[in-house]
């Protein structure tokens, strides 16, 4: 069975931003108002990642490269088959959007910017995750703000999932032309 061609393209969407952002929990809200698949882009760290950030080393540009390059075929290949997309990656500098962008035409971006209070106070209240609060200032130290003409959407970390929803919802439409409850 084809797709029709006159309803909107699906959808790949990166949710970014430093860890503690709110990365997981967006995307899994717009996944499921979507009725689409989502990824967490850091399940698919190598042990050797994982372990280096859970002794609080940052992550250089080679050891993340691999990464990226795993999450942007797992993007392209949903682009490949038309199928709609959120993934979450911290995708901090622009080289490393450029490198997701590289298999995914159309690619989205929505950026999760918050103040360092808001973020510090996050990663001192979520359990169990392997990244350290420790690594905060080095990933705002990497990040590269977005550029106007990445288009990338940036929302306040500090509102209610359901306003940065409908904010998407509003920016974007709904990746299968309908409404959405």
């Amino acid at each position: 069975m084809t797709k029709d061609p006159t309803l909107p393209a699906p959808l790949q969407v990166v949710v970014m931003g430093v860890s503690g952002c709110g990365k997981t929990t967006l995307g899994e809200a717009l996944a499921e108002r979507w009725h689409c698949q989502f990824i967490e882009g850091d399940r698919y760290h190598s042990p050797e990642n994982v372990a280096r950030m859970a002794a609080g080393i940052p992550l250089t540009d080679e050891w993340r490269r691999d990464w990226l390059l795993t999450l942007a075929d797992l993007l392209g290949q949903a682009h490949a088959e038309r199928r709609t997309l959120v993934l979450s990656c911290s995708a901090l500098k622009r080289s490393y959007r450029d490198m997701l962008r590289g298999h995914t035409p159309g690619l989205r971006f929505v950026h999760l910017h918050g103040s360092v209070a808001s973020l510090e106070h996050r990663m001192q209240q979520r359990n169990g995750h392997y990244m350290p609060a420790s690594l905060l200032s080095s990933q705002l130290q990497t990040l590269e703000m977005p550029t106007a003409d990445e288009g990338v959407l940036t929302l306040d970390i500090d509102q209610p999932v359901m306003v940065m929803l409908d904010q998407l919802q509003r920016h974007w439409g709904h990746p299968h032309g309908v409404a959405s409850a």
